[in-house]
């Protein structure tokens, strides 16, 4: 029969034997983890040396000249259309040749003395005839467009204030002397002068424009234009 001796004994060699392999197993503190690998490094692409085509501007050009000089396609521009024939009606006595239709989708809307036209009477007593576009049928009165249209004033006394306004009165003292506000004497120089100033620049050559800076001249010197202008109505029409 074994002792209890050789147990104990046996049991104090595990314990040493123990104490000795885990501090040498037991990984230290100051060891290092290991690196990643490296990512692999990829081939720089080679830059091609063959010539690109010119794609256009990279900008929109500033004005219709410019973009004329970059070679863009413009559409067309309309027809002319053919006068109407004369009817077997009464003579025409009111001259329509210096108005047209304004009204969109009519074949001669914008085109002058094409016999298109025919002058009614005044509607209402206005001082404004009224006239019918034999194409579209659509009325419209003789003064559609001008700075006239849609006035409740007098004739005389539009002309007048913008008269007195182009001598140098102010707007102020013109609105005391004709009984008028001061904003409707604004207005009505506004509309004149950029009606005057569309005038010029429409009728002046295209050789000779200048840049649209140098073109609009001062709203004063456009309404110098009505020094030589009468008061009735066939010679406004004119004019505007």
């Amino acid at each position: 029969m074994v002792s209890h001796l050789f147990y104990y004994q046996l049991a104090l060699l595990a314990l040493i034997w123990l104490c000795i392999m885990l501090p040498l197993s037991w990984p230290g503190r100051s060891a290092t983890p290991p690196t990643p690998p490296a990512p692999p490094i990829k081939p720089k692409p080679k830059r091609s040396t063959e010539p690109k085509a010119f794609e256009g501007l990279t900008h929109k050009p500033h004005c219709a000249l410019c973009d004329q000089e970059t070679g863009a396609t413009h559409p067309p521009s309309p027809v002319r259309p053919d006068p109407m024939p004369p009817t077997h009606r009464r003579p025409r006595t009111v001259d329509t040749s210096m108005h047209f239709c304004p009204h969109d989708g009519c074949r001669y809307r914008g085109w002058l003395a094409l016999n298109n036209l025919r002058a009614n009477g005044h509607p209402n007593g206005a001082p404004w005839r009224q006239l019918q576009c034999l194409s579209c049928l659509g009325y419209f009165p003789e003064h559609h467009g001008t700075i006239l249209h849609g006035k409740q004033a007098a004739v005389d006394l539009i002309v007048r204030v913008l008269a007195c306004l182009a001598e140098g009165l102010g707007i102020r003292a013109t609105a005391r002397v004709f009984e008028v506000e001061p904003h409707t004497v604004l207005h009505w120089f506004v509309e004149a002068a950029e009606q005057l100033r569309a005038f010029a620049c429409y009728f002046r050559p295209r050789s000779r424009r200048r840049p649209l800076a140098a073109a609009q001249p001062h709203p004063t010197t456009c309404l110098l234009a009505y020094h030589d202008i009468a008061i009735s109505n066939e010679d406004l029409c004119q004019v505007f």
